[in-house]
């Protein structure tokens, strides 16, 4: 019998269980064993109200006066945004930024692992990043299939950023990190998060100049 599909949940709070697990991992360094929503919310300076209605949509329940049991809630929040079950990914785009990425140990603990790396670039075909093969894009597809890959991660430049996409999608792949600097055209089942870099940097920057430091 399959699993049943995860519920919907809001992507605010998806976007912050990775700063509640941080803080969990550093507590249980510290030999904390029960938490409670209170302390959690005083510790990242965010509302327990919110911090609570976040951990509820785990499933966890706790006990009354005393909190969750931390072994347990790390488990459940991994469990909910998916960590607890590493997911394989190919990622195209072998440059500076996909070859920082494919070195990026820190993955492995949030649940991806990049098995390879793609590129149409005949220097960098046959070549290893990381231990991880970088290999001729166009194998691409058929290894997807074959290998089962859901995710993948996207690299280029703005030009080939679209062709990529459809590379991938005919593989199979049902869920898109897009770093390249354009919108993707995608059908709507596709999962698509856009990690936009010139936006981000945009905001430093104009907030560093109004701040007056």
């Amino acid at each position: 019998m399959k699993d049943k599909p995860l519920r919907s949940a809001p992507t605010p709070s998806v976007r912050r269980m990775p700063r509640y697990l941080r803080c969990l991992h550093a507590l249980r360094s510290d030999r904390v064993e029960w938490i409670s929503c209170t302390f959690l919310a005083e510790r990242l300076n965010v509302d327990p109200t919110l911090v609570r209605k976040d951990l509820a949509l785990t499933g966890i329940t706790g006990k009354p006066k005393v909190g969750y049991y931390l072994p347990d809630l790390i488990m459940a929040v991994e469990r909910f945004i998916g960590w607890d079950n590493p997911e394989d990914a190919f990622l195209v785009g072998a440059g500076h930024l996909g070859t920082a990425l494919l070195g990026f140990e820190g993955f492995a603990r949030h649940g991806l692992n990049i098995v390879a790396g793609f590129d149409n670039d005949p220097t960098k075909v046959g070549t290893t990043v990381a231990d991880k093969p970088i290999l001729d894009a166009a194998k691409l597809p058929d290894l997807a299939q074959r290998m089962h890959i859901r995710i993948g991660i996207i690299t280029v430049g703005a030009r080939n950023a679209q062709a990529v996409a459809d590379l991938m999608l005919s593989g199979g792949i049902t869920a898109i990190w897009n770093f390249a600097p354009v919108p993707l055209d995608l059908p709507e089942d596709v999962i698509l998060e856009n990690e936009d870099l010139s936006g981000t940097l945009a905001v430093i920057s104009r907030r560093l100049a109004a701040s007056g430091i």
